[in-house]
C-alpha cells in the first residue's frame, strides 16, 4: 500500500498534451455548465487522504476530459495545487467512460474508478481498496470582489462606455472575446473575472484561448490547460517570457480570476530604464510574483516610448472566453 502512495503515477507511461491527437474540424465547444455533454459531470478536482502504514497521505487528482468518454488523472501528492499540493507527478493516468463509471488505470500502481462524484483508489488488479477521495468544486478567494473607492469600473455587466467599437456583450451580460479598453494608463492594479469554455476534444492553444494584455504589451495568457504541467504559454504564463510559479486554472466554466500588479516600465530622454514589473494572483495564489518583463509579449504592442499603453485587451483567438467583474486601480 505504501509504494502506491509514494510512486502512484510513476507506472503510467508518458504522454505530452500535443501527443493527444489533431485537432478535429468538427470539435465541440460548451459556454453554458447547464448544457454539457456527460463528461462535464467526470472532469474536475478530487481529493482525499489515501492511508499508508504511516499514517493517512494527502493527494489531490485532476481528471481532465479528451472527448467521446476519453480521460487524464493528474496526481499531486499534498493536495490539490495552491491546496497543500506539490508539483504534479511526472506521468499521468489515462481511461475510458462506460455509463457513469470511469476507469482510468495507472499501470502497474492503481486502478481509479470514478462514480457518483466519488473516486475510489484500488491496487492494480482491483482487488484491494485503498482509499477514496470526494470531488470538489474550489472558488477563487476574490471572486466577487467588490471595486474599491476610486477605482475605475472598465465592466460591470452593463455600460460598455470604456470599450472601444468592437467590443459586445453576451445576453446575460458578460463580456466577449476581443475587446479593447478605450481608457490608457501606465501603473495599476486591476481585477478580472473570466470564464474558460469546455472544449473537450480541442488540443493545445486552441483550447479555450485567449489573453489579459496588461498595457495592450504584455500578455498573461489565459487558457484551458487544467491539468497540464504550467507552461507559458499556458493559462497563467507570461506569454514566451515566464511559466507560472504553479498551475492554478481550474476546470473549464469555472469562473476564475487574475489580481494583478503592474508597474509600467521608466523611460528617460526616450530610453527605457526600468523594466516592467507584474505580480499576478490567479484563482488567490501568487504565480508571478514581482516579475520583471524585459521586453513585450509576443503579440504585444511595442515598448517605444513611455506613452500609456490601453488599461487592458482581451485577446480574440477564436474561442469564446467570457469576462466580468473588471475594474483597476490607477497608481
Amino acid at each position: 500500500m505504501y509504494k502506491m502512495t509514494i510512486a502512484f503515477f510513476i507506472a503510467c507511461a508518458s504522454t505530452t498534451w500535443l501527443a493527444f491527437g489533431a485537432e478535429p474540424t468538427d470539435a465541440p465547444t460548451y459556454t453554458d455548465p447547464n448544457d454539457v455533454d456527460a463528461d462535464f459531470a467526470i472532469q474536475g478536482e478530487y481529493r482525499g487522504e489515501i492511508p499508508t502504514e504511516f499514517g493517512p497521505e494527502m493527494w489531490g487528482i485532476q481528471v481532465v476530459a479528451l472527448g467521446q468518454g476519453k480521460f487524464m488523472a493528474t496526481g499531486y501528492r499534498g493536495g490539490l495545487p495552491g491546496d497543500g499540493g506539490t508539483k504534479r507527478e511526472e506521468t499521468r493516468a489515462y481511461g475510458d467512460r462506460k455509463g457513469n463509471v470511469v476507469e482510468l488505470l495507472a499501470e502497474d500502481v492503481a486502478t481509479l474508478v470514478i462514480a457518483d462524484g466519488k473516486m475510489k483508489v484500488f491496487s492494480p488488479d482491483g482487488d484491494e481498496e485503498y482509499g477514496t477521495l470526494k470531488r470538489v468544486h474550489r472558488k477563487s478567494p476574490t471572486l466577487g470582489a467588490k471595486p474599491p473607492e476610486g477605482a475605475i469600473v472598465l465592466f460591470d455587466g452593463n455600460s460598455l462606455d470604456y470599450w472601444d467599437g468592437n467590443t459586445s456583450k453576451t445576453d446575460d451580460g458578460l463580456l466577449t472575446e476581443g475587446s479593447t479598453s478605450t481608457k490608457k494608463g501606465r501603473s495599476y492594479k486591476a481585477h478580472v473575472e473570466f470564464r474558460l469554455p469546455y472544449m473537450p476534444e480541442s488540443r493545445g492553444q486552441a483550447r479555450g484561448n485567449s489573453g489579459f494584455y496588461v498595457q495592450g504589451r504584455y500578455e498573461i495568457q489565459m487558457l484551458d490547460s487544467f491539468g497540464l504541467d504550467g507552461e507559458s504559454n499556458e493559462c497563467g504564463g507570461a506569454y514566451g517570457a515566464a511559466p507560472p510559479n504553479l498551475n492554478m486554472c481550474f476546470p473549464p466554466l469555472s469562473w476564475q480570476t487574475y489580481d494583478v500588479d503592474f508597474t509600467a516600465p521608466e523611460f528617460k530622454n526616450g530610453k527605457k530604464i526600468k523594466n516592467a514589473r507584474l505580480t499576478v494572483r490567479h484563482n488567490g495564489v501568487v504565480i508571478h510574483d514581482d516579475r520583471e518583463l524585459s521586453s513585450h509579449t509576443p503579440g504585444g504592442v511595442d515598448e517605444e516610448s513611455a506613452d500609456p499603453g490601453v488599461l487592458m485587451f482581451l485577446q480574440n483567438h477564436s474561442n469564446p472566453v467570457r469576462y466580468r467583474n473588471i475594474w483597476v486601480v490607477e497608481q
